[in-house]
């Protein structure tokens, strides 16, 4: 009886939950991977699209078929490879029976990303080191000019 019943719920257009994120971090003319991951959506047929900066792209995608989920609906993966160019703008577009119009989720590529807060601190931290050692260095010398000048050779 529960598996009929959830068969019955299945049979309503489910809405996909998509994720775009990349699998490498990489700086200049390296290559990179963006992956749009779709989850839990009913049923099957879907249409996962790449676009860069306006124009649809067919080369250098990958896509993993729809796989079941334990919970009976399903999911997808697709993956971009690209090089970084400051300022180019990637989106996978998502279409499903579900969807009144497409989904389109973007990613606003840097050349040079951002740092980690962590390493943005480690690198303050390093910088506040160096300066405060370069002032007392500089204090100690003032003080020894000082010293040697008052003192008559004997």
């Amino acid at each position: 009886m529960a598996l009929t019943r959830r068969v019955d719920e299945l049979q309503a257009a489910v809405k996909p939950y998509v994720r775009l994120h990349s699998e490498t971090l990489s700086a200049g003319n390296h290559p990179s991977m963006l992956v749009c991951s779709v989850y839990s959506f009913y049923p099957k047929h879907i249409i996962v699209k790449w676009v860069r900066n306006g124009q649809e792209v067919t080369s250098d995608v990958t896509s993993i078929d729809e796989m079941a989920d334990t919970d009976w609906y399903y999911q997808i993966h697709s993956h971009l490879e690209y090089t970084p160019r400051s300022g180019e703008k990637i989106s996978c577009k998502v279409e499903h029976a579900s969807l009144s119009e497409p989904l389109c989720l973007s990613a606003h590529l840097s050349v040079y990303p951002s740092l980690p807060e962590s390493e943005r601190n480690k690198i303050a931290i390093g910088a506040s080191g160096l300066i405060l050692g370069l002032i007392l260095s500089l204090a100690g010398f003032i003080y020894y000019k000082r010293k040697s000048r008052g003192q008559e050779p004997v």
